[in-house]
């Protein structure tokens, strides 16, 4: 019920406190503030630290908004769309698209608003606790959002939607099992990424959008950012499409790098297996 104005307020002070107690959020967060931005200086990566914790908290006090409002009134936090004729002639081309989005901004108000009016289908992982699973499911379908499961089944229901000329959204900055990706870099530091949205492109040459809602300035709502992916993606080489996915994370993150979900633990399986975290 508060205000965006207010609760990020909270999420300023949110941020003070968990700058200085000790917390596994700051941790994750200094390490891969220093792992990707080995330039700055120490000032300059605790100032990034504090507004990428604060962002985080941001995101968490939005969610009552975006998952219990209804879809509209939600979708109504978004001021501006940038580049959203591009998803609109994607689909015009009646093939499909595939959006890819990372953890940056409020990725749950932009997986809700970019695919308003369309045959949307987004791969999903259930979290292991049951409210939030049931609660979960009923606020990502509210608006006509179909949910395809991790697993064979999920992979075959994205396969069946891009088939009938559907879109269908991955958040692939997700961390897979070492069996389930391949290492491509991510702001030049190795990342096991998935490989789901280069498969899906085998023969298949629909466009690849990536985009992500941006948190505007004193709480004044949101941004939504779409642009083309990075041409490699529809490489046949797997490897050269993979990194190409992660350039085009990359170039997203680098449009508003404080809002990235930089406490997520996206090294956490170093190709020479050292421990990072």
């Amino acid at each position: 019920m508060l205000p965006l104005g207010v609760l990020h307020r909270i999420g300023r002070v949110w941020a003070v406190l968990l700058m200085r107690v000790p917390n596994r959020a700051r941790d994750t967060t200094v390490t891969n503030i220093g792992l990707c931005f080995p330039h700055l200086g120490e000032d300059e990566r605790r100032a990034l630290c504090f507004e990428s914790l604060f962002h985080t908290a941001c995101a968490a006090l939005e969610m009552g908004k975006v998952w219990l409002w209804p879809a509209e009134r939600a979708c109504g936090l978004v001021r501006e769309v940038q580049g959203g004729h591009l998803l609109r002639e994607a689909m015009d081309e009646g093939r499909g698209a595939i959006l890819i989005f990372p953890h940056l901004g409020n990725w749950e108000i932009f997986a809700l608003h970019a695919p308003r009016g369309l045959d949307a289908t987004y791969i999903h992982l259930p979290p292991r606790n049951e409210y939030l699973r049931r609660l979960l499911l009923r606020t990502r379908t509210r608006a006509g959002l179909k949910l395809a499961p991790a697993g064979r089944r999920g992979v075959a229901m994205l396969v069946k939607a891009l088939g009938r000329g559907g879109l269908i959204g991955v958040l692939p900055d997700q961390v897979p099992g070492r069996g389930g990706g391949v290492y491509a870099d991510f702001f030049s530091q190795p990342a096991l990424t998935m490989t789901l949205p280069s498969r899906l492109l085998r023969g298949n040459p629909v466009k690849v959008l990536c985009g992500f809602a941006e948190r505007l300035p004193d709480a004044a709502g949101f941004r939504i950012n779409l642009q083309e992916a990075d041409p490699d993606i529809h490489s046949p080489d797997l490897h050269r499409s993979v990194a190409a996915v992660n350039r085009t994370l990359e170039t997203c993150v680098k449009q508003a790098v404080p809002q990235y979900q930089w406490e997520y633990k996206r090294f956490r399986h170093p190709p020479d297996g050292r421990e990072v975290y």
